[in-house]
């Protein structure tokens, strides 16, 4: 066996650090991953939280528009009704003045 000399104690030293660090930076980089994929995560929850109450309140604003666009036609017909009976009462009205019914 060969004795170790002061540069190979050197070396090998070095490439212990060397690996420790490599070790160090990959432990690392795994944290930042999911720490980030956590927070992603949460990110990616809180936007669907907030899409959900998006779409329910556009659903209760577009119930409301529905409601609104039914009294809508329904005080249509009803101007439309009171408007020919309106008309039929001024005929009928006319038609007494004209075979001088009154």
């Amino acid at each position: 066996m060969e004795a170790k000399t002061p540069e190979s104690k050197d070396e090998s030293l070095k490439s212990k650090i060397a690996i420790r660090c490599a070790k160090a930076a990959i432990l690392l980089s795994s944290l930042n991953r999911r720490d980030s994929s956590t927070i992603n995560h949460e990110d990616k929850e809180a936007e669907a939280m907030l899409l959900q109450r998006e779409v329910e309140d556009l659903k209760v604003r577009l119930v409301r528009e529905r409601a609104k666009s039914k009294k809508i036609r329904l005080c249509s017909a009803v101007e439309l009704l009171l408007q020919i009976l309106l008309l039929l009462s001024l005929w009928t009205f006319c038609l007494m003045l004209a075979f001088n019914l009154l």
